[in-house]
């Protein structure tokens, strides 16, 4: 899940951002340090796509469009009933980190 975050983006620290080409028409930022996945950049309108997790304020955004939906496999639909688990259900199955 990413935001649209169009053309004019900056970063604060961009010299700990990695910037792999991950494609003919993208490329992908990450966290030199930690790995995390930071962006997904259009290299020829230089559009950025940032991940919604990465936003301590999500409100207000909405899910309205998915992309490559002819690639997805036939198991992955948003519409499917799922277990909804709490972040307290999830470290308590888990372990808490």
């Amino acid at each position: 899940m990413t935001v649209d975050c169009g053309s004019n983006v900056t970063f604060e620290g961009e010299d700990n951002i990695s910037i792999y080409d991950s494609s003919e028409w993208a490329e992908r930022g990450f966290c030199k340090k930690c790995g995390s996945h930071l962006i997904y950049r259009l290299k020829e309108s230089r559009q950025h796509m940032i991940p919604a997790g990465l936003f301590d304020n999500q409100e207000g955004f909405v899910f309205d469009l998915q992309v490559f939906i002819d690639k997805k496999p036939p198991y992955y639909c948003f519409a499917n009933k799922t277990k909804n688990m709490t972040e307290a259900e999830v470290f308590e199955k888990y372990g808490s980190p």
